[in-house]
């Protein structure tokens, strides 16, 4: 179909949806829908980041919700990528992005239409997307309503820019509206949402310097997804930068953004703790700042932004207490210069195991891999690239971004599955390699693949960035866990009765969950109210992240740059809503005005 002929059906799909909303009821939705359709709603009709799966379930939430957002004014969206021919989960759909208005909000979404060959080839929605934008009245502080900036210079004997600058950063006589523990990729995309809402917004990180969280890491380290999917809010990286981002480079590049968006970050400050007053709706929060002393302050939220999980789990191996050598765990390791002619045992064959193996073998370290549980293994280039295949389609980043956010996680899973079997085929000669050396290989659940280890439990995979090569050559030796008799002080004992002589052992066994950080910070109550974070439960959404909790004034973001830039405007959305009164900090209470998405 010519694009003009796409516009047409999708403005006439638009044009009916609408009408059958106002018609108050699912009756008129039904012919719109497939019976296998999803919609996935972030906060523009709900207040929820939420989906429906089924014809019924879908209609009864739109019908729902419908009466109390009243949405209208649907149409395609100017300006943006025009309705198109895409290939989603294996399946071709015409693809449009649209614009609509809620009573509260500017409100944007994406509709995928198929034929229903059941009912004469009329285009149906097969997924659904409505997104809330911005709110009425309190639009984000850009572009053309950007700050003036101006007001200072009248004075000549008044405070300049500068003044005022580092007056905000020290809150000697305010409390932050929001603050947000950890300053990476996390933090950063929050804050940097926050400002341009009026919400004021201080950062805490206990590293000495803005971008340490990636500056800290081993010597080799760079990003292992391509730069054109990293972007931070508002502030992309060059086009010059490199394909693959040093760590040093994009911690420079924090430390810069930091100055460049005005954010207030306190560096070398730990967050030791809150207590949450429920009559006065804000935290009691102690902070033990760079000099030592101690800060109490009342912010109405806090903002988690310490990652996946942010408490190094050291597993308890027996007789490893009997090793004379150094042990460290992966998040001490700095670089392999160190160990040279050397030895060393890296326990752990996820990303952090393999790379680090890898740099202690590049500094001349003999290295021995020890894995405790099968591993994916996928080469970082093209095969690890094909998730993200989308950004290199042609749409702009924004509406990658909403595409992204399109997709329900049953499709999402479905294009998983694809992907990783295609993997699989262009990989096969290095898999089969590591087969022959007695590798334990791992597809993920269902075959879903690394992107679905990453969402539910943050790791058990690697992009091959040559360590796997390293391994089918025999230039690191490969021994499985359960072949390891015990610990002496010389360093490992095969049951086979060989010694495994060792100067130094990497645990490189991953991290703690995000609920043993919430315990050991705000008590086992808050622990229990919030319950799991990260991963996914009954729902298609995961577990207490971007969204209300519940606990009021308690936040979670995390994960990869791609999905703190995605995600972080809508958290902020919300944070915004519960300060002008528009929203319950506690996630339920929107639950209780209407039923769940999901049935």
């Amino acid at each position: 179909m010519a694009t003009e002929d796409l516009a047409m059906a999708v403005a006439r799909w638009l044009a009916a949806f609408e009408a059958a909303l106002a018609a108050d009821g699912s009756r008129a939705l039904q012919p719109l829908f497939h019976a296998d359709s999803h919609w996935r709603d972030v906060l523009a009709l709900s207040w929820t980041i939420d989906t429906a799966s089924g014809r019924d379930a879908v209609l009864a939430g739109l019908a729902a919700w419908s009466r109390r957002a009243r949405p209208c004014g649907f149409g395609i969206a100017p300006g943006r990528t025009p309705p198109r021919l895409a290939m989603r989960a294996g399946t071709e759909a015409i693809e449009a992005i649209f614009t609509f208005e809620t009573a509260t909000g500017h409100a944007e979404g994406i509709v995928r239409l198929t034929p229903d060959a059941a009912d004469g080839g009329r285009l149906k929605a097969w997924t659904l997307l409505t997104a809330l934008e911005a709110l009425k009245g309190h639009e984000p502080r850009l572009g053309k309503a950007r700050p003036r900036g101006a007001a200072q210079a009248r004075d000549f004997r008044g405070p300049n820019w500068l003044d005022q600058r580092l007056a905000a950063a020290t809150y000697a006589d305010r409390d932050p509206d929001v603050l947000v523990v950890g300053g990476g990729q996390a933090g950063l995309s929050i804050a940097a949402r926050l400002a341009p809402l009026g919400i004021d917004t201080l950062i805490v990180d206990r590293l000495p310097r803005v971008g340490d969280n990636w500056r800290q890491r081993y010597h080799a380290l760079t990003l292992h997804n391509q730069v054109q999917v990293n972007h931070l809010p508002y502030m992309p990286f060059p086009p010059s930068w490199p394909t693959y981002i040093p760590k040093d480079k994009l911690a420079g590049w924090f430390e810069a953004y930091v100055e460049s968006l005005e954010l207030n970050y306190w560096t070398a400050t730990t967050f030791e703790g809150g207590r949450y007053d429920d009559s006065r709706q804000r935290w009691t929060v102690s902070l033990r700042c760079a000099d030592g002393t101690r800060r109490q302050m009342h912010p109405r939220h806090v903002v988690m932004a310490t990652g996946v999980s942010g408490i190094p789990n050291i597993p308890d191996l027996p007789t490893l207490p009997d090793f004379a050598g150094t042990v460290l765990h992966s998040s001490r390791y700095d670089d392999g210069e160190a160990w040279k002619g050397r030895r060393a045992i890296v326990i752990g064959t996820g990303n952090s195991g393999h790379d680090i193996a890898q740099d202690l073998h590049a500094s001349g370290a003999a290295v021995t891999l020890v894995q405790r549980s099968p591993t994916m293994i996928v080469n970082v280039e093209p095969s690890a690239q094909l998730p993200y295949a989308l950004y290199d389609e042609g749409p702009s980043l924004e509406d990658c971004d909403l595409i992204t956010v399109a997709t329900p996680l049953a499709l999402s899973r479905k294009s998983h599955v694809a992907f990783t079997e295609r993997a699989r085929q262009m990989d096969k000669a290095l898999l089969d390699g590591l087969e022959r050396i007695g590798f334990r290989l791992d597809f993920g659940e269902d075959g879903t693949g690394w992107q679905f280890k990453y969402l539910t439990r943050g790791g058990g995979y690697y992009f091959n960035v040559g360590c796997s090569d390293l391994l089918v050559e025999g230039r690191i030796r490969l021994v499985q866990y359960a072949d390891i008799d015990r610990f002496a002080a010389s360093g490992a004992v095969l049951r086979s009765g060989e010694t495994l002589p060792a100067d130094l052992i990497v645990l490189a066994t991953g991290y703690k969950s995000q609920e043993h950080l919430v315990r050991q910070l705000f008590g086992a109550d808050v622990a229990a109210r919030v319950g799991p974070i990260w991963g996914f439960g009954a729902g298609q959404e995961l577990r207490n992240m971007f969204a209300r909790t519940p606990q009021p004034g308690l936040w979670f973001i995390a994960g990869s740059l791609a999905q703190c830039r995605i995600y972080s405007k809508y958290l902020a959305l919300q944070i915004k809503a519960c300060e002008l009164g528009l929203l319950p900090q506690a996630h339920g209470t929107a639950r209780e005005m209407a039923p769940a998405l999901s049935p």
